[in-house]
């Protein structure tokens, strides 16, 4: 039940978001408890329509609208140019200085935001100590390390005053809120003076795109079309004026949404305004919107996340989690303390060798073996891929388990030439050397040293090294 507290901001944050032309035209903001913060409700408002909010992209915070802003945007600018920070810490920067301005703009938004959170980042050491032996653990203590030495070495002089104690709020709120929207074109990169008479027609499909649509890796540097938007991470799709640019961002409203596995309700993109009649826009849509009841809450899907992901980024988990996966990894570090490390690090080179690999919980369901042999097309790849390795000289059989052992062959692979010792390494390397014979500039193929470590090998060194790994987890 909300307090008087909680109905003061969600009267403040309705009012600016009607201020700055957000339409709540199916739903409201209401209060889900301590755990959960706010989230969006269905309305009888306007219950005939599948369109349930519309927030105009003006509206977004983006590294282009922090590098725009009066009194962040030069100085963001010239440590971003520089490199000395990255697109995501532009926003983590605006979010941790908005909260602390007094009479900022943005403090109906920030007043709803939450305080605390589930994260990993926030565990006290008992807490932490739990998690211990998982990959969790390590990602972690490497992001507490990041984001010390980036407030210290990095930002500490800009906002020195109001920085202290904020910097890992700010980055939870950016982790457990941001998405990665498909702005128009023109937006990220509008046009100069001298390209407005030149005209470029737009795609046929009005410039609306939908969540999903897989977007690319947010990590690769974008196009340089304009100095805003010159090193931001986005991509655009084309370099036509109507398609589309990935830019992550906070859109305040649709950020609203709490997650569920299997949701009806997906953001759309309305670039022309054709769907909402709100050019530049980004809405909710409802695919069932008559069985949605009233008061009933507005849920998306943040993605086929495992309970470790969700637990990293959200600060939650969920039971019998139908997409939680089991990750084995072996550190890349760790390679350097074995045994001929030099050999085996070129051998896993060539053989272009995973060292970590995720196993989804349906297919972990009988252990790691999988119950029958593979029917599927991507198994049957999977099986000739291995095929592939058991081709030297015949003398090794094929192993009997070799469309069942749930682990995949590129990772087994990796594990197989860690483990190798003096003399196998040496067995590898003679059987090398007979294939290449006199041609010096000859290399072996990834396929036929997969196929030697496994003649000399066989899998006895690279299980036993995962049952060492599946116990340290």
């Amino acid at each position: 039940m909300e307090t008087l507290e909680e109905e003061i901001k969600i009267q403040h944050f309705t009012e600016w978001l009607q201020a700055n032309k957000v339409e709540l035209r199916g739903c409201k903001i209401k209060y889900c408890g301590p755990n959960k913060g706010f989230g969006l409700f269905s309305s009888s408002q306007n219950s005939a329509s599948p369109i349930l909010l519309v927030v105009p992209l003006d509206l977004s915070i983006t590294p282009m609208s922090v590098l725009q802003d009066p009194s962040l945007g030069l100085k963001c600018r010239a440590m971003f140019e520089q490199g000395e920070v990255d697109d995501r810490f532009l926003m983590i920067l605006f979010l941790t200085v908005e909260r602390l301005r007094k009479n900022s703009l943005w403090k109906p938004y920030i007043d709803m935001l939450p305080v605390t959170f589930g994260n990993p980042l926030w565990f006290n050491e008992d807490e932490i100590l739990e998690l211990k032996g998982t990959t969790l653990y390590k990602a972690t203590q490497m992001q507490k390390k990041k984001l010390e030495g980036l407030c210290e070495e990095k930002v500490k002089d800009l906002v020195m005053e109001i920085l202290d104690g904020e910097a890992e709020r700010a980055n939870s709120i950016f982790w457990t809120r941001a998405l990665n929207i498909p702005f128009p074109h023109s937006y990220v990169f509008p046009k100069t003076s001298e390209e407005e008479n030149c005209s470029v027609p737009l795609d046929a499909e009005g410039g609306i795109i939908t969540s999903e649509v897989s977007p690319p890796s947010v990590d690769e540097n974008g196009s340089h079309g304009c100095e805003l938007a010159s090193g931001v991470g986005a991509n655009a799709v084309n370099s036509a004026q109507g398609e589309s640019v990935w830019v992550e961002g906070l859109i305040p409203g649709i950020d609203f949404c709490n997650h569920v596995i299997k949701s009806t309700t997906t953001w759309e993109v309305d670039s022309l305004g054709l769907t909402t009649g709100v050019p530049a826009s980004m809405y909710l849509l409802s695919a069932e919107q008559g069985t949605i009841r009233n008061e009933e809450e507005i849920c998306i899907s943040y993605g086929d996340k495992g309970n470790e992901e969700l637990l990293y980024l959200y600060g939650f988990v969920i039971d019998d989690n139908p997409d939680d996966y089991l990750m084995v990894h072996y550190p890349v570090e760790a390679i350097q303390s074995v045994p001929f490390a030099d050999s085996k690090a070129q051998l896993l080179e060539v053989q272009k060798g995973e060292m970590r690999c995720l196993l989804p919980r349906n297919l972990l369901e009988r252990g790691f073996f999988s119950d029958s042999s593979p029917q599927n097309e991507d198994s049957v790849q999977r099986g000739h891929d291995r095929m592939c390795s058991f081709s030297w000289s015949g003398q090794r059989k094929i192993p009997s388990y070799l469309n069942k052992l749930v682990f995949p062959e590129e990772f087994l692979t990796s594990l197989r030439t860690i483990a190798m010792n003096e003399e196998e390494l040496l067995k590898v390397s003679s059987l090398l050397e007979e294939l290449v014979g006199n041609e010096e500039e000859k290399q072996p193929s990834d396929t036929e040293v997969k196929a030697a470590i496994w003649e000399v090998c066989g899998d006895s060194g690279a299980l036993q090294l995962l049952v060492d790994l599946l116990q340290t987890k």
